[in-house]
């Protein structure tokens, strides 16, 4: 093997391997491809400088130079222990998405024929999946000679949206859809700030 084809194969090599793989393309370290930039250190503004000296000062402190504003005029990049940064903004995200209540997607079929039992029965499932934040997709579908008649399943429709209550937003009103009339339900936003203002009002 020649010395040249050795040189050029640890070049690229060393070229393929920053010296911190972030996997949201936040650049780090000898990644960073600009000469010039304007670091923050852990203590404030250190101003406009050469890269390689601010990796120099960075890695004496046995930080990162992490590249925060790519796109300002030179980039700004922040002296940090990265690893440190990235757990801690994961750890938050995490924290947040759990917080954040998943919503899910219930489905209620319904009869043109469905006696009252089996409506209310019905619709007080549908209630309790809105009360728990859950949007409801209700069918009505049409046998035989009942597709001559499709205003019956509008108006059983718009009667079991009804029967909702106060908690109900009608995301699409009843539509056709071959042999099935569709409705999407979800629940009704609330305003928190009135509510809060009627509550100090009645205090």
């Amino acid at each position: 093997m020649s010395k040249n084809f050795f040189t050029v194969f640890f070049f690229e090599f060393y070229l393929e391997v920053p010296t911190i793989a972030t996997a949201d393309k936040t650049l780090v370290n000898e990644a960073i491809r600009a000469t010039e930039v304007r670091v923050i250190g852990p203590e404030g503004q250190l101003g406009i400088m050469k890269t390689s000296e601010a990796l120099r000062i960075a890695g004496d402190q046995g930080l990162d130079l992490v590249e925060v504003s790519p796109d300002a005029n030179p980039p700004v990049c922040k002296i940090m222990d990265y690893g440190k940064y990235h757990f801690e903004r994961e750890k938050k995200e995490k924290e947040q998405r759990k917080k954040k209540p998943s919503v899910e997607l219930k489905e209620i079929q319904l009869r043109c024929r469905i006696d009252t039992h089996d409506f209310n029965t019905k619709l007080k499932h549908c209630i309790e999946f809105l009360q728990k934040g859950n949007k409801v997709k209700v069918i009505v579908r049409f046998f035989g000679r009942e597709m001559a008649h499709t205003e019956v399943g509008q108006e059983l429709l718009q009667r079991f949206a009804a029967g909702c209550g106060d908690i109900v937003s009608i995301d699409k009103a009843p539509l056709l859809d071959g042999r099935n009339m569709t409705m999407m339900l979800s629940p009704k936003k609330t305003d928190n700030k009135n509510k809060s203002k009627g509550t100090e009002t009645n205090g």
